[in-house]
């Protein structure tokens, strides 16, 4: 055993509850183990080994999902974690959901802002740049672009400011003053 505190053990797996179940997203073992070894919460092996028993112990199933191997709560864990979240200090709790937030606000970025491509004939290339919002095209732009430098170019300006590059694609056609990027 790698832990002589039973407490620590119990607030370690309450944390793992805790986690699986609070996060907007769901969790490989890799995620899981890189965020809790991020953050400084406890080692490899105990992450590994408190999985491993939560499994074992039926609080946490491991699932399938988008050919994905993912950890899900099951209702045990929850009623374990509703009897005991308590015992979770209230700033891990804090840090933790400040980092789901973090997490969602930027899988929901990614998942509004499109930057796709593909290659034509002769080395030439078609860039698509999309906004989207809730399943919704806002904004759809079709570029042909000669070589594979200007496709990620493109691709990347765009996904690092996809707000600037739509207000003043809208200036432009509107002849508005269009603003620079600082």
């Amino acid at each position: 055993m790698f832990i002589e505190n039973t407490e620590e053990l119990a607030q370690n797996k309450l944390l793992l509850l805790y986690l699986i179940k609070s996060a907007a997203t769901v969790f490989t073992n890799t995620e899981i183990t890189e965020f809790v070894l991020e953050k400084n919460y406890m080692n490899f092996f105990l992450v590994q080994q408190y999985l491993s028993e939560l499994v074992e112990s039926n609080f946490i199933e491991i699932i399938n999902k988008n050919s994905k191997e993912v950890y899900s709560i099951l209702e045990k864990g929850e009623i374990a974690l509703s009897y005991f979240e308590d015992r979770i200090p209230n700033k891990i709790k804090e840090e933790l959901n400040k980092e789901f937030n973090r997490i969602e606000k930027k899988n929901k970025i990614e998942t509004q802002v499109v930057a796709d491509y593909f290659e034509k004939e002769n080395n030439q290339y078609v860039v698509n740049l999309k906004l989207m919002e809730n399943e919704d095209t806002l904004f759809s732009l079709y570029l042909d672009v000669a070589t594979k430098k200007q496709v990620d170019l493109i691709c990347n300006r765009w996904k690092e400011n996809p707000e600037f590059i739509y207000q003043n694609i809208i200036n432009i056609l509107t002849n508005e003053r269009t603003t620079p990027l600082e």
